[in-house]
C-alpha cells in the first residue's frame, strides 16, 4: 500500500511538474533560457533561409560537374521548394497533434540528414531526393517555429520574439550570396550543404535542452486532409511557375485545374473538421483574415519588385551581378534594423495602424522605384530601396505577431503554419506574374523597360491594396 501510494506520489509530482512546464512556456522562458533557445531558433531558421539562394547560385555548377543540362538542375531548387511547399500545413497540423516542439525536432533530424546526404551525393538523382528531405525537414522547422516563439516569449513580449525571428530571416537573406560566394571561393559545392551539417546537430542539440514543451492539442491528425492538400498545392503552384518557365499552355491548364479541383474538395472537408488542416476556423475570424490576405498581397510586390529589377538593372542598364547585389541589399539591410524596433512596438501599438502605416512608406517607396530617373546614380537607387524596406518591415513583424498570438494555443501551430503559407502564395503569384508581364510585353519596342514599370506599377498596387486591408483590421480587432 505505501509502494503504491509512493508510486502515486511520484507520478502525481511528475504530472504536475509537466502542467507548470507548459503553464511556465505558455507565459515564455527565464530570460537565460529564452535567449538560448532563440539561439537555437535562429540557427535554424537561418541554415532554412540560406539553403534557398546558396542553392541557386551553384546550380551551373552542379549542371557542370554532375554533367547534366541546366534545366535538369533547376530540378535541385524546385524539389526543395516543392517539398516545403506540400508539408507545410501537415507540419504545422502535427505540432498542434504531438506537441510544436517535437515536430520542430524532427525537421532539424530530417534537414540536417538531407544536408548531409547533399553533400555526399554521387549523382543528379541521389542529390534531388536529398532535396526533398531536405524540404520536408524545412517544413517542419518553419511550420512551427513562430509557435514556439509563442512558448518562449511571455505574451505581452511577443511582438520583440517574432522581430527577432524575421531580422534573422532578413540577414540570412541578405547575406546568402555572399555567404555563398565565400564558401564556393574557398571549395567545391558540396560544402554549401556539408557546413550546414554541424550547424544544424548544435541546433538540434540546443533545442532537446532549451525548447519549451507545448501541449498536445487532443485533436487527431488527418491523413486524407494531408493528401489533398499535397496534390492541390503541389499541382496549382507547379502551374502558376510553368507560366515562367514557359511550360506548354495544355501542361499548365492541367496542373491548374487539377489544384483548383481538388483544392475546393480539401476546402469543403475541411469545414467539416473540429480542428482543419486549412484552419478555415480563424479564417472565420475578420482579424486572421484580413492578415492573411494582406500577408499574401505584400509577399507579391515584394517578389515582383526583387524579380524584375534585376532583369532591368542588367539587361537596360549594363550593370554587373555584384553591383545589382548591392543596390538590392538596402531592403533587407534596413529590414535587419527596422524588424525588432516593429516587434517591440508590436506589443503596445495595433497591428492593423503599424501594418498600415509600414505599407502606405512601402507604396510610397515603389511608386519612387516606378518613377526613378534612367540610370539614376547608386545612392539614388539605393535610398529607395531602403524606404521600401522600411516599410516593408513594420509590416512583417507587427503582422506576423497578430497571426501566431491570435490563435488558441491549441491551434498555434495552424498560426504559424500560415505565416510561411502566405508568404509563399504571395510569392509564387508575384514570379508568375512578372513572368505573364514580360511575356506581354516582349513585342514592345523597350520591352525591358516597359516590362519593369508594368510590373513595379502591379507591385505598387498589391502593397497599396496590403495598405487598405491593414487599415480594415482597425475596425475588426
Amino acid at each position: 500500500m505505501g509502494l503504491a501510494a509512493s508510486r502515486f506520489t511520484r507520478n502525481s509530482i511528475v504530472r504536475m511538474d509537466q502542467a507548470e512546464i507548459f503553464i511556465d512556456a505558455q507565459d515564455g522562458l527565464p530570460p537565460g533560457q529564452r535567449a538560448i533557445a532563440m539561439v537555437a531558433v535562429g540557427i535554424a531558421v537561418a541554415i532554412s533561409v540560406l539553403v534557398g539562394s546558396i542553392a541557386n547560385i551553384a546550380l551551373p555548377t552542379i549542371a557542370r560537374d554532375m554533367n547534366v543540362t541546366p534545366a535538369e538542375s533547376i530540378w535541385v531548387v524546385n524539389a526543395y521548394q516543392l517539398a516545403v511547399t506540400v508539408c507545410l500545413m501537415p507540419c504545422a497540423s502535427l505540432g498542434d497533434v504531438y506537441g510544436h516542439r517535437r515536430v520542430y525536432i524532427w525537421g532539424l533530424v530530417f534537414y540536417t540528414f538531407g544536408s548531409l546526404i547533399c553533400a555526399l551525393a554521387p549523382s543528379i538523382s541521389v542529390l534531388i531526393a536529398a532535396r526533398v528531405l531536405q524540404g520536408v525537414g524545412g517544413a517542419g522547422i518553419m511550420s512551427v517555429n513562430g509557435a514556439l516563439i509563442r512558448f518562449i516569449f511571455p505574451r505581452s513580449q511577443l511582438g520583440r520574439g517574432v522581430g527577432y525571428n524575421v531580422l534573422v530571416v532578413a540577414a540570412s537573406s541578405a547575406a546568402g550570396p555572399s555567404v555563398a560566394a565565400g564558401i564556393m571561393a574557398l571549395g567545391s559545392w558540396p560544402w554549401l550543404f556539408g557546413v550546414q551539417v554541424p550547424l544544424g546537430v548544435l541546433s538540434w542539440w540546443l533545442s532537446l535542452r532549451y525548447l519549451p514543451p507545448s501541449p498536445a492539442s487532443g485533436h487527431k491528425f488527418d491523413p486524407i486532409s494531408a493528401l489533398l492538400n499535397a496534390i492541390a498545392l503541389g499541382t496549382f503552384i507547379p502551374g502558376l511557375d510553368g507560366i515562367g518557365r514557359g511550360q506548354s499552355r495544355t501542361m499548365i491548364l492541367t496542373e491548374l485545374a487539377i489544384g483548383v479541383v481538388v483544392g475546393t474538395i480539401f476546402v469543403r472537408r475541411q469545414l467539416t473538421l473540429r480542428a482543419p488542416m486549412l484552419p478555415v476556423d480563424l479564417f472565420r475570424r475578420p482579424v486572421f483574415a484580413l492578415s492573411v490576405a494582406t500577408a499574401t498581397c505584400v509577399h507579391a510586390a515584394a517578389m515582383i519588385t526583387l524579380i524584375t529589377l534585376p532583369f532591368y538593372f542588367q539587361y537596360v542598364e549594363g550593370r554587373s551581378p555584384i553591383e545589382i547585389g548591392l543596390l538590392i541589399t538596402p531592403w533587407p539591410g534596413v529590414l535587419v534594423i527596422v524588424a525588432p524596433i516593429a516587434g517591440r512596438l508590436a506589443d503596445r501599438y495595433p497591428a492593423g495602424l503599424l501594418g498600415g502605416l509600414g505599407l502606405a512608406v512601402m507604396t510610397g517607396g515603389l511608386l519612387l522605384v516606378l518613377f526613378m530617373p534612367e540610370h539614376a546614380s547608386r545612392l539614388d537607387i539605393a535610398w529607395r530601396m531602403a524606404v521600401c524596406g522600411t516599410g516593408f518591415g513594420f509590416f512583417q513583424s507587427p503582422n506576423n505577431r497578430l497571426l501566431i498570438g491570435s490563435a488558441p494555443p491549441d491551434r498555434a501551430g495552424a498560426g504559424s503554419g500560415m505565416v510561411s503559407t502566405a508568404r509563399l502564395v504571395g510569392q509564387t503569384t508575384g514570379s508568375a506574374l512578372v513572368a505573364v508581364i514580360l511575356g506581354l510585353t516582349h513585342n514592345s519596342p523597350h520591352p525591358v523597360t516597359l516590362g519593369m514599370h508594368v510590373a513595379i506599377g502591379v507591385a505598387a498596387g498589391f502593397a497599396a491594396l496590403g495598405t487598405a486591408l491593414s487599415w480594415a483590421r482597425l475596425a475588426n480587432r
